[in-house]
């Protein structure tokens, strides 16, 4: 997963809170509804990008493929 992709999927979670906060879902279906907004607007966010650099932002490759070995440091 590069930088790009875990900014992303940060978009979709951070939208995703501030629609839900502001239409108070109560059922399974409306929080299921602003789930699926929050993934549309890191969806279009994606779209325009790849548009834009003519290249995917999606790789098949993860953390560790992509060099990133190294252990988080634990602060207390």
């Amino acid at each position: 997963m590069t930088n790009l992709e875990l900014v992303l999927n940060m978009l979709a979670e951070a939208t995703t809170t501030e629609i839900s906060k502001q239409k108070e879902p109560e059922t399974f279906e409306q929080n299921r509804q602003v789930a699926q907004q929050g993934g549309e607007v890191a969806g279009n966010a994606r779209k325009d990008i790849e548009s834009k650099t003519g290249q995917k932002v999606i790789s098949s490759k993860n953390a560790k493929q992509l060099g990133r070995t190294g252990k988080l440091k634990h602060q207390d």
